[in-house]
């Protein structure tokens, strides 16, 4: 299984209670297939640069779960319909690491000779 983090933008007049019914939908059909759900949280609502389906303004929920690759092409397609969901993107949660004995300090650390 792989590991993905997911955006969802929920539209402000279909949902209640800040999507928190769209998002135990979401958890439960990861677990139904098999997935772990590591994060979900709401990142609230959020006034969009330009318009989106004829609305101003989103609420933003983030996912972090786990699942099998064809398990996240039918969670796009369920939640593509669905009128309440605006947006949605599903991704690799793939961090990179960073290793400090190859790191170089930035010249403002760097001690000087006077």
């Amino acid at each position: 299984m792989k590991k993905y983090e997911a955006i969802f933008i929920l539209d402000i007049r279909k949902v209640d209670d800040e999507g928190a019914g769209v998002s135990s939908e979401i958890e439960t059909l990861i677990k139904k297939w098999g997935g772990e759900m590591l994060k979900s949280i709401s990142l609230g609502r959020r006034q969009f640069a330009y318009e989106v389906k004829k609305r101003k303004g989103g609420i933003y929920w983030n996912y972090v779960f786990t699942a099998l690759p064809d398990k996240v092409k039918e969670l796009k397609e369920n939640f593509r319909l669905d009128e309440r969901v605006l947006r949605n993107m599903i991704i690799n949660f793939d961090r990179p690491t960073v290793e400090k004995s190859g790191v170089v300090a930035p010249i403002a650390d760097v001690p000087t000779e006077e």
